[in-house]
């Protein structure tokens, strides 16, 4: 278990973006996959409004989670669901930025009734807008939490003058960072240590970027892994992914990484890597191999 504020997670969450965007599964299937993650004790399910794949599905995402929450057969009280605004999607693949404070407002509100809840548990902004002051943007998400809408506030793809800032702005009541990071990405190495010495949780997306496509095809399907971590997967009887994950919980007790899926194999063996501790040598073999290896991640 993690801590995010004052809410204990699991120390694996669910980035839940594959379900809704370009090629995504069914909904059974998405569903399954939400289901799985919470059969193998995840508890932080990561979303966002813009996570949709065609124009004016804005909130697919949003909408998918509270169904397969509301559908699982059991209770869900302990699952913290964050959900981010700021970023919109034409339906042409491209991706946009509003930082306005009004429409961070107007995001929120329609997120609360997606998810259908009284409050969000985590409301992040998905990414600082280039046309809007920072401090406008982050004012507007302390605000929603003053008005009770919004449990916690996080921020996202940011850097560190931007965390320091943020953290002024709220109050000191900043309580999660959302950067890229994997073996393959390593730039927010001081977003990340920042985090540690403010006691605020990082949420790295896209933590799997440079390891193999999918650790659980078959050896013919996949090419020959060659870097520490599928070395020490194999010694480990391990998935390179499982792997990868530890090395990143290593990082430090603060770090909550947030793994996609689009199916439930996927995400129980994720999820597995909460149980793996890895050597001080191992961490130094892969320590020296991250950073090496090329980047297969998409945009967030």
């Amino acid at each position: 278990m993690r801590v995010i504020g004052d809410v204990r997670v699991g120390a694996i969450g669910l980035g839940a973006m594959p379900l809704s965007i370009e090629s995504r599964p069914d909904e059974a299937r998405a569903i399954a996959t939400v289901h799985a993650a919470l059969d193998a004790g995840v508890t932080l399910i990561d979303t966002a409004d813009s996570y949709h794949w065609h124009a004016g599905e804005n909130g697919h995402n949003e909408l998918l989670i509270a169904r397969a929450l509301a559908s699982y057969g059991d209770d869900t009280g302990d699952v913290l669901v964050a959900t981010k605004g700021g970023r919109g999607r034409p339906g042409d693949g491209s991706w946009t930025v509003n930082g306005d404070p009004r429409h961070l407002r107007r995001a929120c509100e329609a997120s609360l009734k997606r998810l259908g809840v009284e409050v969000i548990g985590l409301y992040q902004l998905h990414k600082p807008d280039p046309a809007v002051p920072f401090a406008e943007s982050v004012g507007a998400l302390g605000e929603l939490h003053d008005e009770g809408k919004v449990r916690m506030v996080g921020i996202s793809n940011v850097d560190v003058p931007q965390i320091r800032q943020a953290q002024r702005e709220l109050g000191g009541r900043l309580v999660s960072v959302q950067n890229r990071y994997s073996p393959a990405v390593r730039d927010s190495d001081p977003e990340l240590r920042l985090c540690a010495e403010l006691g605020i949780a990082f949420l790295p997306w896209s933590p799997l970027g440079g390891i193999s496509r999918s650790a659980l095809e078959s050896e013919e399907a996949r090419p020959a892994g060659h870097t520490a971590f599928h070395t020490i997967a194999r010694e480990r009887n391990v998935s390179p992914q499982q792997v990868c994950l530890a090395w990143l919980l290593a990082a430090g007790p603060h770090v909550i990484p947030i793994p996609g899926a689009s199916r439930p194999a996927s995400i129980r063996d994720s999820a597995a890597a909460a149980g793996l501790t890895l050597t001080g040598q191992e961490l130094a073999r892969l320590g020296e191999e991250a950073g090496n290896i090329p980047s297969t991640s998409g945009i967030q």
